[in-house]
């Protein structure tokens, strides 16, 4: 459900050399609430490749329903996210972002800035957090034009956390879960200094990524399962004027029916379950009916084979999963 990446730079010897190489890192919150390890990977550079290469070992091995990623804003992890996630929004670190944009405000002002930025996060729901901004934003417009633009241009990356619940902010809104479990990672690295290979590498930091995978599987749920489903329901609720019209696809319609919960369910040959609204049929040389249905998040489907058909969901949506 809930996703954080970060990479450490560890210093690792090979052709009689001593280099740094990236150990990048994923944890999560599973659909149970408990936080768990995804996995643990070495590059020779923190790079979009490697990334890449990071995500979709994870997605191979069975990686699916991430709803939020979490992570600092590198370039190559961030392109990585949506190549092999395409179902899930970024969140923008806001303790990385907050050094990222001291960079670009006076010294003598980072104060002021700080007070401000922090004022955004201190809101108690989503729409004061996005009027809060607004204003720090115009605050900001007079006196710090290029701090002002910064912050504006970061708008969606800071504020992805307000579409779930508030009580799961401070859980996805920053890495510094995942920054603690980089301290302990440091703490027994800095013992070795300098690794004779890469091997070694996952075998020390895997070792103790492994404790604390132990660790909290043991624990108390990380996150309550009544949060978790409210999550998942922020997740699929949609705003219907946000919603564009989607266009007719003339064709007939392959499909067993099914009574759920008292609406008709259309199951595909292609085990996927979809509930509409209304469904037009228009079959060549008919006239065109309607069929009353269940509204989820699809308005008109007309298809005539599963290739039609798997063009037509939204990124994220796939077999077996509901509409």
């Amino acid at each position: 459900m809930f996703v954080a990446a970060d990479a450490l730079m560890i210093k690792v010897r090979e052709n009689k050399r001593v280099v740094k190489v990236a150990v990048m890192v994923a944890t999560g919150v599973n659909a149970d609430g408990f936080r768990e390890v995804l996995g643990i990977q070495v590059s020779s550079t923190e790079s979009g490749a490697g990334w890449l290469g990071f995500f979709g070992d994870l997605v191979a091995r069975g990686l699916t329903g991430v709803g939020l990623v979490t992570s600092d804003a590198h370039a190559g992890l961030i392109e990585a996210i949506g190549a092999t996630l395409p179902g899930a929004s970024w969140q923008r670190c806001r303790t990385h972002y907050a050094a990222n944009l001291m960079s670009v405000t006076p010294k003598s002002s980072w104060g002021w800035v700080k007070a401000l930025l922090h004022s955004v996060y201190d809101q108690p729901d989503a729409p004061a957090v996005h009027a809060q901004f607004d204003r720090v934003v115009d605050a900001l417009v007079t006196k710090l034009p290029d701090v002002a633009a910064h912050l504006d241009g970061a708008r969606a990356d800071l504020l992805a956390f307000t579409t779930f619940p508030k009580e799961l902010w401070r859980q996805i809104w920053s890495n510094n879960p995942g920054e603690r479990l980089n301290r302990e990672i440091r703490r027994r690295t800095d013992v070795v200094g300098i690794f004779p290979n890469r091997d070694a590498t996952i075998r020390l930091i895997g070792a103790v990524l492994a404790e604390h995978h132990d660790e909290w599987a043991e624990q108390r749920r990380y996150l309550g399962l009544d949060l978790m489903a409210r999550a998942r329901a922020a997740l699929t609720t949609t705003d219907p004027k946000d919603t564009p019209a989607q266009p007719i696809i003339t064709g007939e319609l392959t499909a067993y029916t099914t009574k759920y919960e008292g609406s008709t369910s259309y199951t595909t040959p292609w085990d996927l379950t979809c509930r509409f609204s209304w469904l037009y049929s228009e079959a060549p040389g008919s006239q065109r009916t309607s069929l009353p249905a269940r509204r989820v998040g699809i308005n008109r489907l007309l298809v005539s084979d599963p290739g039609v058909l798997s063009h037509r969901l939204r990124p994220g949506w796939s077999r077996r999963r509901s509409c």
